[in-house]
C-alpha cells in the first residue's frame, strides 16, 4: 500500500491550530516535550504554527563539521532527526504534534505528507517543486526551499518542517544546510516576488489538513 492510499483511509480528525507568532525557539522545543509527555490517548492533535527568531538548531546525529563558521547566532542542541539548519524570521516552522499510533501512520508517511503540502501549495502557485532520492524536503530547481526533522517519542510525533518564504538566506552560508556541503537554498519570494507570509502560513494549514486527513476545529487558536 502506498503512503497516500493509507492517509487517504484513514478517519478525518479533529486538529487544534496554534498560531503562535515570533518565539525564541528553546521556550518552543520544551513546550513541544512537555505536551507530548503530558498527552493521553484523548488528547486532541494540534499543529503548532511559529516564526522563530534567528537560531541554528543541531540534529541528534549532527556533526560539528558542518558548522562552518560561528557567529552570534546562537547554536542549539536538539533532538529531532537530521544535522544542522537554520531557523529565522520569514521563515514558517510548522509543528505537528501527532499521535501516529492513532492515526495510523509511519514516519515516512508522515514525511512524504509533509513534503506533499508543500509541493501542493507550491503547485498552486505556479511553481513546479519535487522531492529528491534519500535527502527529506523540498527542492525547486536543485535548491532547496523547505527542510524536515522530526522526533517521535511515545507513538507521537513532534518537531517539524521549516518552510522560506522570505526569510533571509545569509546565515545558511554558515553552515553545509542539512549536512550537505554546497546545498543551494531558496524562497517563495524568489520564484513568487509578490507571496505574503500570512498567506502562505494559510495555505499550508489548508494543505497539511488535506493531505494528512484532519478537520481544524472551533478550538483553533492563537496563543
Amino acid at each position: 500500500m502506498s503512503a497516500a492510499a493509507a492517509v487517504v483511509e484513514i478517519e478525518a480528525l479533529p486538529l487544534r491550530v496554534r498560531q503562535l507568532g515570533r518565539c525564541g525557539y528553546e521556550s518552543v522545543f520544551a513546550a513541544m516535550r512537555q505536551f507530548t509527555d503530558a498527552r493521553d490517548a484523548e488528547t486532541v492533535d494540534e499543529l503548532w504554527l511559529v516564526e522563530h527568531d534567528p537560531v541554528f538548531t543541531q540534529g541528534l546525529a549532527g556533526r560539528p563539521e558542518h558548522v562552518l563558521q560561528h557567529s552570534d547566532i546562537p547554536l542549539v542542541q536538539s533532538d529531532r532527526g537530521g544535522q544542522v539548519t537554520y531557523h529565522g524570521p520569514g521563515q514558517i516552522v510548522i509543528y505537528p504534534l501527532l499521535d501516529l499510533e492513532r492515526r495510523r501512520l509511519g514516519v515516512r508517511c508522515l514525511v512524504d505528507r509533509l513534503e506533499q503540502c508543500v509541493i501542493d501549495l507550491l503547485a498552486d502557485l505556479g511553481v513546479a517543486a519535487a522531492r529528491r532520492e534519500s535527502m527529506p524536503g523540498v527542492y525547486v530547481d536543485n535548491a532547496k526551499i523547505a527542510s524536515i526533522g522530526l522526533k517521535v517519542r511515545r507513538g507521537c510525533s513532534y518537531h517539524g518542517l521549516a518552510f522560506n518564504i522570505d526569510v533571509d538566506l545569509a546565515p545558511f552560508a554558515l553552515i553545509n544546510p542539512c549536512g550537505y556541503a554546497g546545498l543551494a537554498m531558496t524562497r517563495l519570494v524568489d520564484h513568487v516576488p509578490k507571496a505574503g507570509f500570512a498567506a502562505a502560513a494559510s495555505a499550508l494549514v489548508t494543505a497539511f489538513c488535506r493531505n494528512l486527513r484532519y478537520a481544524p476545529g472551533p478550538e483553533s487558536e492563537s496563543s
